[in-house]
Formats: C-alpha cells, sequence, structure tokens
C-alpha cells in the first residue's frame, strides 16, 4: 500500500464498540432531527452538482495523484487516449484516440509489445489551442520523467524498470529512451513495450492522461526536450504549475481551487469536442464531520456525499435519498493495516522515545517480521467487520480481493488468534518486546468512521494482550495524512487499496514487489520479487494462477502489510441524481450525470 484475545476479550471488545457506535447514532438523530429534509419532488440548483467528502484533495499533477480524490477531480479535467466501457472492466472505447488498437485491426503488433494510436483531431484544449500528437507524446514522457511513485505504472511496461534513477541518483533512462518506446508517427502516437505486457490496455485507460506541451512550457515546466530534462526527474511534489493548475481537454475544467476553504469548483466545458455536459457545474466540498454531511445531503445541499457503511442507518429511508449498496469490488481492497520498515523518528510525534523501552518504538520496530505477524494474530476481524460494515465486508484471504485472480478461499490467513499473537511478540527482538512493551501513535484520516473503527479494533487488541502494550490513535486530514506518510514518520498507516487497472500484477506489484515499497521502505526477497514477475509473464492462465496463488502465500508468510477485510461498495445520493453507474476499474466522472 496484519493480531487475538481470548473469546471473553473478544466479546468484551465488540460490546464496546457497539456502545459507542450506538451513543454515535442516537446524537445524530437528536442532531438531524429538527433539520428540515428536503423532498423527492424538488430539485436543488438542477445545473450544479455538490459531492461531499471527508478527505482533501491532494494535488491536481496528473503524474503525481495517487489518491482517489485527486485522480478523480484530474479524470473529469483531463482525457485518456482510452476509456473503459461503461461498467465493463474487460472491454474499451476510444477517446482521444479514435480507435482502441488490438491485432485484428493492425494497430497492435502480432508480438504484442507495439501499439498504434491515430489521435482525434480537432480537439481543443481548455485555453483554445488545438491538442496533437505530440502532447499526447510529451504527456507520457512526463509521466515517466517525474518519477513519482505513480510512474512505476509505466515505467515498468515500457522500459522494465520501476524509478528513474538508481540508489546513487545515476539517471537511469535517456531522452532517447524517451523517444523510442513514445514515438510520433504523423497524427499516430506509437508506444513499444520492452516485452508484452497483457494489462496495458486497461492500464492506458487510466494514466495516459494528455498535457498540453506548449500551456507546459510557457508556465514552467518541462519544455520536453533533452536538454532540460535533468531537471525534472524526481521533481518534488507541489513545485510544478500542474499541482494547482489545469489545462485539459476534458468536459469540465477548473473554475478556482480554494485550499484555505478545502473546496474545488469545476465548470462545464462549453467548447467540448463532444456534447457538453448537462451540469453547468461540480462542487468538490470538504467535510470531515460525517454528521455535516448527512444534514448537506438530507436539505439538498449536497447531491451525494461519501459515507461509511457504518454510518448508512443515518440515511436509510430518508426522503429523496437513494441509496445503492453492496456494490461487489473485485479491484479494490477496503481495509489495509501498512507497515513502515524504516521510520523517521527524528521529530516524529508518533514514535515516542523513539526507542524500545516500553515508552516508544525504535525505527525499525517493524522490520521484524515477528512484530507484523503479531499484529496479524492481534487483530479483532469479526470485531472491523460488524462495527465497520455491518457486515457487508468478506474476510480477507491474503492481499487478492474475491473474484481476482490469485484469490482463493482455502488460502491460509491472518485469523483473530491471541495465543499466537503473543508467540509472535514473544520471539520479537529476542523476547524485548515482550518484556519492556511499547508506545506508538497510530492515525487515521480524519472524517472516515470506518479507518476510526479499524484504528479503535487495532488499539484494543494490541492492548488487551499485555498491560505494556499501549497505542494511541489521533486523525489528520487526508493532505497532511499524505505528508506524514511520504516522510516516512508514520510506524504504521491504514488505508484501502484501489487498483490501478483490474489485473492480479497490480495487486502483487503494490502489495508485495520492492519496487513499490516507497512509502513502507520494506526490502522484498528477490527471489519474491522474480515470482511476481513470472506471473506476470507467464502467458498460460492456470499457471498464471497457480503462480498468483503462490504469490499470496508468500504475502502471508512475510506480512509487509495486513489486508482486513473486503467490504463491499456504497453509493448514497439524492434520488434526482441521473447518469451515475459504476465501474469499479475507473475513477468517477460527472460527464454523464444530470438533475431531475
Amino acid at each position: 500500500m496484519a493480531v487475538s484475545g481470548d473469546r471473553g476479550v473478544r466479546k468484551t471488545h465488540q460490546r464496546s464498540v457497539f456502545r459507542s457506535f450506538h451513543c454515535l447514532i442516537l446524537w445524530l438523530i437528536v442532531s438531524v432531527s429538527a433539520v428540515p429534509v428536503l423532498g423527492a419532488g424538488s430539485v436543488r440548483n438542477p445545473e450544479t452538482y455538490v459531492h461531499a467528502v471527508s478527505g482533501d484533495l491532494d494535488t491536481l499533477d496528473y503524474a503525481f495523484a495517487w489518491d482517489i480524490p485527486s485522480s478523480t477531480t484530474i479524470a473529469n479535467i483531463y482525457e485518456t487516449l482510452i476509456d473503459f466501457d461503461g461498467v465493463h472492466t474487460d472491454r474499451f472505447v476510444p477517446l482521444l484516440a479514435t480507435v482502441v488498437p488490438s491485432m485484428r485491426n493492425g494497430l497492435m503488433s502480432p508480438d504484442g509489445r507495439t501499439y498504434t494510436f491515430p489521435i482525434r483531431q480537432g480537439v481543443r484544449f481548455h485555453d483554445g489551442t488545438l491538442m496533437t500528437a505530440e502532447d499526447v507524446a510529451y504527456s507520457l514522457r512526463r509521466f515517466l520523467l517525474i518519477g513519482a511513485p505513480v510512474s512505476s505504472l509505466l515505467l515498468e511496461p515500457f522500459l522494465g524498470i520501476y524509478h528513474v534513477q538508481d540508489d546513487r541518483g545515476n539517471l537511469l533512462i535517456t531522452f532517447a529512451d524517451l523517444q523510442r518506446v513514445i514515438r510520433v508517427q504523423r497524427t499516430s502516437v506509437v508506444l513499444t513495450l520492452r516485452e508484452p505486457f497483457g494489462a496495458f490496455t486497461s492500464l492506458l485507460a487510466g494514466f495516459s492522461f494528455v498535457v498540453s506541451r506548449r500551456w507546459a512550457a510557457a508556465n514552467g515546466d518541462w519544455s520536453g526536450t533533452a536538454s532540460t530534462m535533468r531537471t525534472y526527474v524526481n521533481a518534488r511534489e507541489g513545485s510544478t504549475p500542474f499541482h494547482a493548475q489545469a489545462n485539459g481537454t476534458g468536459p469540465f475544467r477548473l473554475e478556482r481551487w480554494d485550499r484555505a476553504n478545502r473546496e474545488l469548483v469545476l465548470i462545464r466545458n462549453d467548447a467540448y469536442w463532444q456534447t457538453p455536459p448537462r451540469l453547468r457545474r461540480v462542487v468538490l466540498k470538504t467535510v470531515t464531520d460525517t454528521s455535516t454531511r448527512i444534514l448537506m445531503l438530507k436539505a439538498g445541499d449536497a447531491d451525494s456525499i461519501s459515507i461509511s457503511e457504518r454510518d448508512l442507518p443515518l440515511v436509510e429511508g430518508a426522503a429523496g435519498i437513494r441509496v445503492i449498496d453492496r456494490l461487489r469490488q473485485n479491484t479494490i481492497v477496503g481495509a489495509v493495516m501498512w507497515f513502515v520498515a524504516e521510520v523517521e523518528t527524528q521529530g516524529s510525534p508518533y514514535v515516542g522515545s523513539g526507542r524500545l523501552d516500553g515508552q516508544g518504538v525504535p525505527g525499525d520496530f517493524f522490520a521484524d517480521v515477528h512484530v507484523r505477524r503479531a499484529f496479524g494474530y492481534a487483530f479483532d476481524y469479526s470485531a472491523l467487520i460488524a462495527a465497520a460494515y455491518r457486515g457487508k465486508a468478506l474476510p480477507a484471504r491474503g492481499m487478492f480481493p474475491e473474484g481476482m485472480l490469485g484469490y482463493s478461499a482455502r488460502q491460509e490467513y491472518f485469523t483473530h488468534n491471541a495465543d499466537r499473537a503473543k508467540e509472535e511478540f514473544k520471539a520479537a527482538f529476542n523476547g524485548a518486546v515482550w518484556e519492556r512493551g511499547f508506545r506508538f501513535t497510530i492515525v487515521y484520516s480524519t472524517g472516515n468512521s470506518e479507518r476510526e473503527a479499524l484504528a479503535s479494533i487495532l488499539k484494543q487488541s494490541i492492548e488487551s494482550l499485555n498491560p505494556k502494550f499501549a497505542i494511541d490513535v489521533r486523525s489528520l486530514l487526508w493532505s497532511s495524512y499524505l505528508s506524514e506518510l511520504r516522510q516516512h514518520r508514520l510506524p504504521l498507516f491504514l488505508t484501502g487499496f484501489f487498483a490501478d487497472y483490474p489485473d492480479a500484477h497490480n495487486f502483487a506489484y503494490g502489495f508485495l514487489h520492492s519496487a513499490s515499497m516507497n512509502f513502507q521502505r520494506f526490502r522484498t526477497p528477490a527471489e519474491v520479487d522474480r515470482l511476481i514477475i513470472a506471473a506476470l509473464r507467464e502467458g498460460n492462465p492456470r499457471r498464471r494462477e497457480e503462480l498468483y496463488f503462490e504469490v499470496n502465500r508468500k504475502y502471508f508468510e512475510l506480512a509487509p502489510s495486513i489486508v482486513l477485510a473486503n467490504p463491499f461498495g456504497l453509493r448514497v445520493q439524492r434520488s434526482w441524481v441521473r447518469g451515475w453507474y459504476f465501474n469499479p476499474a475507473r475513477f468517477f466522472r460527472y460527464y454523464p450525470i444530470w438533475k431531475e
């Protein structure tokens, strides 16, 4: 991006979670009872769509966006070469390209390595300039060159590498490499892969955003030339003009991003190359307080909100509100506990004393596999599914969600087992963890009640094992959370996992491959890295599945993170919203939405 107590402890823990949950419900019911609820008959602001979320936006730069709020916003301003076809994750339609390459139409080479994309003509950026094949090539080259964690998604199939620099800072790619793998051929762009990559088409549906080369250069970004490329390698996030400005080809353009008030406004692109959207404005509001988001929805001040299954009873049955529940999500893992093997303890408020002295944890606390596995056996999974998801979640069986290649209900995996957890803790640091105890802080994103429940359950699960174990819990705004994560100051962090493309390799790479462990600083054994690549390259479907079963077993053995549960998807919106549909592999777009 993983355990414990006997049955009596578990029941006591569940009662405490439910008691807190019921108190919360009663308080919110009293809070909203005096607020007028707008019924389904009248549409509020028919040309404006308001979505209230708990997390705030991190960036508008497509080459840095690694979180859902940022990626979703970008997907409404910029466009990709191709797109998923409606609800399907294995069918595609052209977007900024005019054709989806295939061997049948001759735009994909017989060896599966070369893709030719004829670029749509007459498309204009929001500043009025025409988009060209050169813009497409520049956008993909910049994505590779920036070297942010998300860059690895395309670095792997294009060049067989995961970073643009080695550990000594030596550049691993040249401008000639960029020209060779991404080249312009009149009005087409030709992409050449190092080896066949079966998921490449679905990868481009999510990560081939096109920006204006001319606009980038005029605003101080990379000009697209060899002489200036070194300056932009591993650029610092927030330093590029794309971070807070935007100039795409999409159905909406950026009107303003008010970071102080945590509100972003998109306005309709009336010059859109397709039929302009029916909505005139889209307003994205960050509202960390769940009760406030619910009040906005009931009053008609929001058309949809982010909400957890835990809080769903507060809107179920309300007039004018539609709940779409039990959405199958084979590309999403809902709750993950990620461990950081090398924490920056200097100045970190999350590690206590920074030593294994009962008042803190050292920077390498989670480098010990026994500590990680102890957390895996200590966690009360049933309590999480009951309290956070009201039973609407499946127990995890490793990194792969149900329905994804590599998933098996028979896979050995962590369960709530106090005795096993104690054994692992007693083996950690040659017994020092059990004898001395520890204290550190876990953080969850403000306004996310599922993560709040997860943190509470984790705290109680661990502290019930040994009176010398102590965990403190606090929340941070999503952008602050990401900042602390990037600085490696959090010993443990809690998030979900949204697949970048619907293929088992994305899970195997994201959860276990060494090159993906930017935030965790975890080093996977070389033989496991090789196993992951072997599974990617395997052409026989049955053999590939067997390899992913083995990858999943290695994930359980090494436990660099612990997948805790796989909840169903959930959508809550006003009943006047039309046009919404669910595709678990794509970022949500407002183009098909209208209100009536």
